[in-house]
């Protein structure tokens, strides 16, 4: 590993006091989090850790290369990728660690406390499964009533590639301008819920937390192609 002068120290030996130099400082965690995700370049990581200043981010993709976690490519004044070195991928179990220990030990439904529509949005875009959708573009709104009109719409867009057997998943929160295949109705609530596994569709739809409306076969397979939060399946405490 590298080492920069511009980090402050704790002054020991200990591997935790020299790991924790590079890794406790305010959103660095997130910010591994999301390249451990797949986000290479800037706008991805802003959307991944929305409430994170540009100016902040900038800092910490630098301290993060200077200590040899990431490595940045620049290609051009507008082509910039940030990805993890062998170093920063070895953090993956320890990041993944300490989501299934905040699952675990804190309490579940804390997360509906923290409730935020660009995090949720863009995590389930870069979880989804189009295997189920039909392989034509599909368009897919959801619609959080209970939300500032700001943040009430947002769209998936999953178009096949020619030449690939993947599709491109797009996230928009203005209006694509395509027809809509699906319109999912909910709170933000309910839907983070279905989200982090504390809930289903089903159940939610039954007691009319969320309404959808559509392609029967898209909304047969809802639960199928939205998926899950990587971590709605850890272990949790007994009530």
């Amino acid at each position: 590993m590298k080492e920069t002068s511009t980090t402050p120290t704790y002054g020991q030996f200990c591997p935790v006091a020299m790991a924790s130099e590079i890794l406790c400082n305010r959103w660095t965690v997130l910010l591994v989090r999301e390249m451990l995700c797949g986000s290479t370049r800037f706008n991805d990581l802003r959307r991944g850790v929305p409430r994170m200043s540009p100016a902040l981010l900038s800092k910490r993709l630098k301290e993060l290369e200077l200590t040899g976690v990431i490595a940045v490519t620049r290609n051009g004044e507008n082509s910039t990728e940030y990805r993890l070195t062998d170093a920063g991928e070895e953090l993956r179990p320890v990041i993944m660690g300490i989501g299934f220990w905040g699952q675990k030990w804190i309490e579940s439904r804390a997360s509906l406390r923290n409730l935020d529509p660009s995090l949720l949005m863009w995590d389930m875009r870069r979880n989804l499964n189009p295997e189920p959708l039909p392989k034509r573009r599909c368009t897919i709104q959801f619609l959080y009533h209970d939300l500032d009109p700001a943040q009430q719409n947002w769209w998936l867009v999953i178009t096949p590639t020619p030449g690939s057997a993947q599709e491109k998943v797009d996230l928009c929160n203005v209006d694509p301008g395509f027809d809509v295949d699906l319109l999912v109705q909910s709170t933000l609530r309910s839907m983070t819920s279905v989200w982090m596994g504390l809930t289903n569709v089903q159940s939610e739809v039954r007691s009319g937390q969320i309404e959808i409306d559509g392609d029967k076969t898209i909304a047969r397979d809802i639960q199928t192609w939205l998926t899950l939060s990587p971590f709605a399946h850890g272990e949790r405490r007994a009530a």
